[in-house]
């Protein structure tokens, strides 16, 4: 499975973003999606999560500015960023789990390369 995220760029604090992320492949099935970031000098961190039902999970530092959803029928999972703050800024990756003919029975995950988001103050 490749993940490929769009929708990063620069915005001021306050404003909106919405990140796409599309994946692509054959014959594979897709559980968990998410999104994760990592700031400069800071590890990767989650933001949040969805399951092919619909459970969410989102960092405590997002709940309620941001929100996550998908289109199973598309494999596309969103991130809708509102009330962005500077300490947003960072490199957004997308997540999936999957299994497929390709992982030998077992789920795996996959990662895309990230998309820049800088919130400027």
């Amino acid at each position: 499975v490749q993940l490929q995220a769009f929708g990063g760029g620069l915005v001021q604090a306050g404003g909106s973003l919405k990140l796409s992320c599309a994946a692509s492949g054959s014959g594979f099935r897709i559980d968990v999606m998410g999104w994760y970031r990592q700031a400069p000098g800071k590890q990767r961190a989650l933001v949040a999560t969805i399951t092919s039902g619909g459970n969410t999970n989102y960092s405590d530092s997002v709940k309620g500015r941001f929100t996550i959803s998908r289109d199973n029928s598309k494999n596309i999972v969103y991130l809708q960023m509102n009330s962005l703050k500077s300490e947003d800024t960072a490199v957004y990756y997308c997540q999936a789990g999957f299994i497929g003919p390709s992982t030998a029975g077992s789920w795996r995950n996959s990662w895309g390369r990230g998309t820049q988001v800088t919130v400027s103050s």
